[in-house]
């Protein structure tokens, strides 16, 4: 019966999360149940695509690309995907009626991994639009419920938090993005002689972003908040232990938050959730 086919691609969606982020996973596990099965289902068709064009280096990345696209836009449309990511990813997408237009300007920054090295001002705006606000739009989509009003009120604050949670992304994984895959995705910012103040700088548009999206955090509905606040607090965080590393140890590692770390935010978030204290 297609029920248990569903129940499959959602269980796909969920490993794919839990093998991918702790972070993540331990955040979604913070939200009411009814949201817990859509969100990784966004999560899963995120990682999938960013898989594509990060990893899969012996094999033609942009033909992969283009597939994975047509199967998503024809299992939205078919309303059935053998691909379970896909399927899972369908039912969230039709159920809460997240627009063609965030899917697709998703696909085009992820396309824009496939070709793109250094970006100017323009064209870091737009890939940080595609592959990290529309994704907050997405999960807003997901915890709005259709209350468009809701929507168009934390929309602003939604898009500030997914592009606070992709920059750290982007300072933490210097090393990776820039030495080994040679991407400079900070315009303006000559990664050669990256130094204090170029560090400072970038800095200091994540702390931006951080308060705005935490406006609309406190503005979410309760179901959604504690789950959204976790996620937070964990790449706060990553943000300051990041800040307080000097520049050139973080072009040399990658930046971690330990579990044990991780368990402590979390018992912290969850007495302020509690409290009504965020």
């Amino acid at each position: 019966m297609k029920e248990l086919f569903d129940k499959v691609s959602i269980r796909c969606s969920r490993i794919t999360t839990n093998a991918y982020s702790t972070s993540f996973s331990l955040g979604i596990f913070c939200l009411a149940k009814e949201f817990r099965d859509p969100i990784y289902s966004v999560y899963g068709f995120v990682r999938f695509a960013d898989e594509i064009v990060d990893t899969f280096h012996d094999y033609n990345k942009a033909e992969l690309l283009q597939r994975f696209r047509e199967d998503t836009y024809a299992a939205i449309r078919d309303k059935i995907s053998l691909n379970p990511i896909l399927n899972s990813f369908q039912a969230t997408v039709n159920h809460f009626h997240i627009e063609d237009a965030l899917i697709e300007q998703f696909m085009r920054s992820m396309e824009m991994d496939l070709s793109k090295k250094e970006y100017t001002a323009d064209t870091f705006k737009e890939y940080i639009l595609g592959s990290a606000e529309v994704v907050g739009l997405m999960c807003l989509r997901v915890f709005c419920q259709g209350d468009d009003s809701c929507y168009e009120t934390l929309k602003p604050h939604a898009m500030s938090l997914g592009a606070a949670f992709q920059k750290i992304n982007f300072l933490r994984d210097l090393k990776a993005d820039f030495i080994e895959m040679g991407r400079t995705y900070f315009p303006g910012i000559d990664l050669s002689h990256f130094n204090e103040t170029c560090k400072k700088k970038i800095e200091e548009s994540i702390a931006e972003d951080f308060h705005h999206g935490y406006i609309g955090i406190k503005q979410l509905p309760r179901s959604a908040r504690f789950g959204v606040y976790v996620a937070y607090v964990y790449y706060l965080a990553l943000f300051k232990k990041i800040k307080n590393t000097p520049s050139e140890n973080v072009l040399k590692s990658r930046i971690r938050i330990r579990n044990r770390h991780k368990a402590r935010l979390l018992a912290y978030s969850f007495v302020k959730h509690q409290l009504n204290m965020l």
